[in-house]
């Protein structure tokens, strides 16, 4: 049976590691391992979540540095990048074997935001419709990719911002990745504590910039005040 290692970067998120990682322990009785990255904690994330993984890490500060450092020592068959506020639908895990080991090898889900606002909805769709058009994944949609394809692409590259958008863009040169039309939900807390508007803003902006060639040193110095490297996206 394949096995998935599930990484997971973090920073500072104390107040919601325990019943998140609780909730993915039916993962590690499946035979999967989770992987904890942190990117330098200092209200006792990593100490909450010991007994909760199978391993934990620390980085400097990061998605893509923290991700690839789970990458490294992850023994799988299949990575699957989650974000610690992310909720997974049901028999997630079957779903990412069989497209990732029986199918294009790489892809994502459907992602939907936590709050009750109706604007969520569009956003939710906007976004969803925006990946399976482009075939590019973010990090809130749970990108999954077969470890040998991972390895092929050369993993995330060593970026500030846009790792995900990145590594998307040189694998779907290989094949488009697998849209799953289950839902991961995801925190909507960025959305609510700086504007929907703002945000939405923002994001275009980087993303923007970024498939211009700006340098994403300098994106990131625009995002990081909003946002912490470990949960850029």
């Amino acid at each position: 049976m394949p096995r998935i290692s599930v990484i997971i970067p973090c920073l500072n998120e104390a107040m919601i590691c325990v019943p998140r990682l609780r909730a993915l322990q039916p993962l590690r009785l499946q035979g999967h391992e989770l992987i904890l990255v942190d990117g330098g904690s200092t209200d006792g994330t990593l100490m909450l979540s010991g007994s909760l993984v199978d391993r934990t890490l620390v980085s400097r500060p990061g998605r893509a540095l923290q991700m690839s450092l789970g990458a490294e020592v992850a023994s799988g068959d299949v990575l699957w990048f989650l974000h610690l506020d992310s909720r997974l639908p049901a028999d997630a895990d079957s779903q990412v074997l069989r497209q990732a080991m029986d199918g294009p090898g790489w892809g994502r889900f459907d992602v939907g935001l936590s709050g009750n606002r109706p604007m969520f909805r569009i956003i939710e769709r906007m976004m969803n419709l925006r990946s399976r058009l482009t075939g590019m994944v973010t990090g809130d949609q749970g990108m999954f990719v077969q470890r040998s394809l991972f390895d092929r692409v050369g993993g995330f590259p060593r970026i500030a911002l846009m790792e995900d958008l990145a590594i998307s863009r040189r694998l779907k040169h290989i094949a488009r990745p697998a849209c799953l039309q289950a839902r991961i939900i995801t925190s909507s807390r960025r959305w609510e504590r700086d504007g929907v508007w703002r945000t939405i803003g923002l994001m275009w902006f980087l993303r923007t910039a970024y498939h211009l060639g700006a340098d994403p040193e300098w994106l990131a110095r625009l995002y990081y005040p909003c946002a912490s490297p470990a949960r850029a996206s």
